[in-house]
């Protein structure tokens, strides 16, 4: 049976760069456990790429912070490693009156969080975005798009360099502690450490509540599903074009990003999904739905009459290529049902407390001789390398 002074469970952004930021102490011994045979199969790897800078984040909470200094963090990490980034920047456009007042609230956000925007009028959007359309927009040129993917696989590489053991492959099964140790059980067999950190994504929260910690939370799957642009429709979107957010919702609504490989993604579209890690509508897990439906702070979540509204909407887009279609249409009204073809979906682990509220900022727990990373939620690829660093030296702390 493997001993480690350390052992991470998750193989995403957060996992390989609270690895990677620990190897950097190089008298530990540290493993990696990740179920699946390859990195950022999950959360980590369908996304958007996309680095949000901090402009539309509560000043003063970590999750602008983190955002903040993971942008420019980011793309000075994959500039050094030849990691495809491409700085498009990005336009939040507002199609009614109500929504160009708020971009000013946004703007003010933005400039307290020392995030550089500017509000063009419909006539720079246009020389902007030729397609889109609305009354004004918020132009923030720090946003990019990043190859998810290769930059975990890039951390990844450096952990292992430095000495870093992967285990990939392995289920984790349980997880238990003593006095004197960690037990991680896997499908493959126990591997022991002297600390355990749980960066284990949409399934966190059960590994938490192993070591009684974290059972005031239950991570509720919401599934966002994309489109993309037909090649020879690719020109309707030249960067990004975002709606203006609604501040009582968690979600953005759907939106045009174009990426590093050229490819335009339209979506996503947030529906609740019917099990942890189901990319289609047909995909469900009995158990996994029960858990859901069973817990009291999904209801509350859903009984308030602005979310049921939206759970409407956004089931009728999952379903409804129409619906999908009229809702981009109302950034790029060019577009055409015939220009979009289905691409992939993601899974958003977002973590909800009893009460029915939605956690916002990154949330980390401490248990018994380990660390639990029970919300990376939204911009968590942006945030990962100072998150991760941020979970490294708790550990240390602990330790």
């Amino acid at each position: 049976m493997p001993k480690y002074d350390i052992v991470i469970v998750g193989g995403g952004c957060v996992g390989c760069s609270t690895a990677k930021h620990l190897a950097e102490d190089r008298e530990l011994d540290i493993a990696l456990v990740e179920k699946e045979h390859r990195l950022a199969a999950h959360q980590s790897g369908r996304n958007s790429g996309v680095l949000h800078p901090g402009f539309n984040y509560e000043p003063g909470s970590t999750k602008a912070r983190f955002a903040t200094e993971g942008t420019t963090r980011m793309k000075a990490y994959a500039n050094e490693r030849d990691i495809p980034l491409r700085e498009f920047g990005v336009v939040v456009v507002a199609t009614t009156a109500a929504e160009e007042r708020r971009l000013s609230s946004i703007q003010q956000q933005a400039d307290a969080n020392g995030v550089e925007t500017e509000i063009i009028g419909s006539e720079e959007l246009e020389e902007r975005e030729p397609h889109a359309q609305g009354r004004a927009a918020l132009y923030c040129p720090e946003a990019a798009s990043v190859d998810s993917q290769q930059y975990v696989y890039e951390l990844a590489k450096e952990a292992k360099n430095a000495g870093v053991d992967f285990y990939m492959g392995h289920t984790v099964e349980s997880v238990s502690a003593s006095s004197s140790d960690v037990r991680v059980r896997t499908d493959k067999g126990a591997i022991n450490g002297d600390y355990f950190v749980n960066a284990a994504g949409l399934y966190a929260d059960k590994l938490a509540a192993e070591v009684g910690v974290g059972t005031g939370y239950q991570i509720i799957p919401f599934r966002g599903d994309y489109y993309e642009l037909v090649p020879e429709r690719r020109h309707l979107c030249n960067t990004m074009i975002y709606p203006t957010p609604d501040p009582e919702l968690p979600f953005l609504g759907v939106h045009y990003t174009r990426r590093t490989d050229g490819k335009v993604i339209v979506g996503p579209n947030a529906v609740l999904a019917f099990a942890r890690e189901a990319y289609r509508n047909t995909e469900f897990d009995l158990g996994e739905l029960r858990d859901v439906l069973s817990y009291g702070g999904f209801w509350k979540l859903m009984m308030e009459p602005k979310m049921m509204k939206v759970a409407w909407e956004e089931l009728n887009k999952s379903y409804k290529k129409k619906a999908f279609v009229e809702a981009s249409r109302n950034l790029v009204p060019e577009a055409r049902a015939q220009d979009f073809v289905r691409s992939y979906a993601g899974v958003r682990a977002q973590l909800v407390d009893g009460n029915g509220e939605l956690v916002k900022d990154p949330m980390v727990q401490d248990g018994p001789r380990s660390l639990h990373v029970l919300n990376a939620v939204s911009p968590g690829l942006t945030c990962s390398l100072p998150f991760g660093e941020h979970v490294a030296e708790q550990v240390r702390e602990e330790l």
